[in-house]
């Protein structure tokens, strides 16, 4: 499937019923999610591998990757109420391959995959008092169950992600740009829609 076209269906699934600030529960953009998968296909990083989506959240990332004729997609959530969205969004989606949803943290994935696995994460950008790092826990988590991962970070993360990552046994391959479009949803935003640069770094894990 094409981009564009992949774009388009992802478009129409669901996002958060009920979003939660502590979680930093922004559903993926559909422009972003179709742009990810666009380029992890074209590394090699999706067909026959084993994709693991860590904090799944409505899901668009993991059914985005079983439409690209993975061996497997695992997407892993917290949130109990996010993943009956994840689980209707492949109902209306109706991938190619199936995706095994599990409830469970993501920072500590009680998985054991064997062959080659790739990991895809949206992870918290931290900006909520006590969730400060935690894209960290998540590039661990990577670390530990994948060869290749594709993670969003907060534009400016280029030095802490490449010394994090070089720190646990991995090293920044491929790096790009991207708009998040946030739109409003908790009492705190003062915006209709704001659109957030970040950035996505493709990782190789020793």
């Amino acid at each position: 499937m094409g981009k564009r076209a992949l774009e388009r269906r992802l478009s129409g699934l669901a996002g958060f019923d009920e979003p939660r600030a502590d979680l930093e529960q922004y559903a993926t953009p559909a422009d972003v999610a179709a742009q990810v998968l666009h380029r992890a296909a074209l590394q090699g990083d999706v067909r026959g591998r084993t994709v693991v989506d860590l904090g799944t959240g409505t899901g668009l990332l993991a059914l985005a990757a079983a439409a690209h004729g993975p061996e497997r997609v695992v997407g892993l959530e917290l949130d109990p109420d996010a993943m009956a969205v994840a689980r209707e969004n492949e109902r209306r989606f109706e991938p190619a391959v199936s995706v095994d949803w599990i409830l469970a943290d993501a920072t500590r994935p009680p998985l054991s995959v064997g062959g080659p696995v790739t990991v895809l994460a949206n992870p918290p950008f931290g900006a909520q008092d006590g969730n400060e790092g935690a894209d960290r826990a998540f590039l661990r988590a990577a670390g530990e169950l994948a060869d290749v991962s594709y993670t969003v970070h907060n534009a400016g993360s280029q030095a802490f992600v490449e010394a994090f990552v070089g720190d646990n046994g991995g090293t920044v391959t491929h790096a790009f740009e991207a708009a998040f479009a946030v739109d409003r949803q908790f009492a705190f935003h003062t915006e209709r829609r704001r659109e957030l640069a970040v950035e996505v770094y493709r990782v190789e894990w020793a």
